[in-house]
C-alpha cells in the first residue's frame, strides 16, 4: 500500500495589508511556532469546511435592544397620561385625607387616616 502525497502547493494568494497588521501577524505566527502560510491555510480550510469561527452578531443584539426600548417608550407614552389623570375614586380618597383642603397632604393628615 502506498501513502498518498499531499497535493503540491503551487498556487499563490496575494493580499494587501497595512504594514502594522502584517508585522503583528508575522510576530504572532512566529510566537506560535508556525509560518504565516500555515496559519492562512488553516484559516482557508476552516472556511471551506464551514467550521470557521464567526464573529458574534452584536448588531442583532443591539437592534433587539433598541426595538425593545422603543416599544417600552411607546407603551409608556400611552400609559403615563392615563396614570397622571386622577380618577373619581382617587380624587375622593385624596379629599377625604386632605382635612384642611389645601391640596397638599401633610404627614399628620396622612397618618390620621
Amino acid at each position: 500500500m502506498t501513502a498518498r502525497k499531499p497535493p503540491k502547493k503551487s498556487e499563490v494568494l496575494e493580499i494587501r495589508l497595512p504594514h502594522e497588521t502584517k508585522t503583528a501577524f508575522m510576530a504572532r505566527c512566529h510566537g506560535a511556532g508556525r509560518t504565516a502560510s500555515e496559519a492562512v491555510r488553516v484559516f482557508i480550510d476552516q472556511e471551506l469546511s464551514g467550521k470557521a469561527a464567526r464573529p458574534p452578531r452584536t448588531h442583532g443584539l443591539l437592534w433587539r435592544a433598541v426595538v425593545a426600548a422603543l416599544a417600552g417608550l411607546a407603551v409608556g407614552a400611552i400609559a403615563v397620561p392615563s396614570l397622571a389623570r386622577p380618577t373619581t375614586t382617587s380624587r375622593a380618597a385624596f379629599e377625604a385625607l386632605d382635612r384642611n383642603h389645601d391640596g397638599v397632604l401633610s404627614f399628620e393628615e396622612f397618618s390620621r387616616r
